[in-house]
């Protein structure tokens, strides 16, 4: 608590821009601050301290923070005091990979992965191409299939699997293959993890948001990214803040109001010039530029 009031309250009262329309509330993914080296805890204080609504760790932080004896009860008090949501986790078991014994040692981690988000009030859980960046190109009709399998673990645990594109991957970097296997598994509660960045690298043109609702993408990475290095040399490493690159932001937001519904903007970079900065610092700087790219959205619709 910050002032008699949760801290990621203030967060979620301004998410919908001068103009009104779509809520948008506002995650930090802790990849921004993991260079820092900060520990589960102080991660989801910097969160609340900086304003946000959410939060969105590493699993591997968790499992740290439980080998050195934390309780995850403790956590999620933790998280609940300060007023936030955890609205997802980054894994990255291979559960889509042709291998079968590979296959299943991915579900078992999963699904392990998946019990303790659960117990910190978790409610989703990034499914990237792990495993399968490279080649051969995987059948799609099966990636379905398996995403669905994945997606059944999670019914057991009240965690979701969010299918996550990869930009890099020749499997899942493109929208269109993410929505065929979201629609093919057949499940209700299917549904993709995007990325600014990663819907760039991947090639995939962002008026195909247009196309996409908030239930089928409850959340977005946002980022940016410069005019060099070219598209096909950029990297994860190369992600800037929201409104520091050339990525077209306005007309992404755009497009996911036009869809209608909440969604979570979550700001996710992995540069070492944040990592280097004030946490805290580089926490409130992220909220402010993710603010003032939906304020120009407003503006520009």
């Amino acid at each position: 608590m910050f002032g008699g009031r949760p801290a990621g309250a203030a967060a979620e009262s301004n998410s919908t821009g001068s103009a009104g329309g779509c809520l948008f509330r506002f995650c930090l993914n802790t990849s921004t601050i993991r260079g820092q080296k900060l520990g589960l805890e102080k991660e989801i204080d910097i969160a609340a301290e900086a304003g946000y609504s959410a939060i969105e760790p590493w699993v591997s932080t968790i499992q740290e923070y439980v080998k050195a004896g934390g309780r995850l009860a403790d956590i999620r008090k933790r998280v609940r005091d300060h007023g936030l949501t955890v609205e997802g986790a980054i894994s990255f078991a291979q559960w889509i990979v042709d291998d079968d014994n590979r296959r299943a040692q991915a579900l078992e981690q999963i699904k392990g992965e998946m019990d303790l988000l659960a117990q910190i009030g978790g409610q989703r859980i990034a499914a990237p191409p792990a495993g399968a960046t490279g080649e051969p190109l995987l059948d799609l009709a099966k990636v379905a299939e398996r995403y669905r399998a994945v997606l059944e673990l999670g019914d057991t645990t009240g965690v979701t699997p969010a299918l996550e594109l990869w930009g890099p991957s020749k499997n899942l970097h493109r929208l269109g293959q993410c929505m065929f296997a979201i629609v093919e598994s057949g499940h209700p509660k299917a549904c993709l993890l995007g990325d600014v960045y990663h819907i760039y690298k991947g090639g995939s043109d962002y008026t195909g948001l247009k196309a996409i609702s908030a239930g089928a993408m409850p959340v977005l990475h946002m980022n940016d990214y410069p005019a060099n290095p070219l598209r096909d040399r950029i990297a994860d490493r190369d992600r800037v803040m929201p409104g520091d690159g050339i990525a077209p932001l306005p007309q992404i937001l755009v497009s996911l109001r036009a869809n209608g519904g909440p969604r979570v903007l979550s700001l996710e970079l992995f540069s070492q010039v944040y990592w280097e900065k004030d946490p805290l610092e580089v926490a409130r700087t992220g909220l402010a530029k993710m603010k003032a790219a939906v304020e120009k959205s407003f503006a520009t619709a």
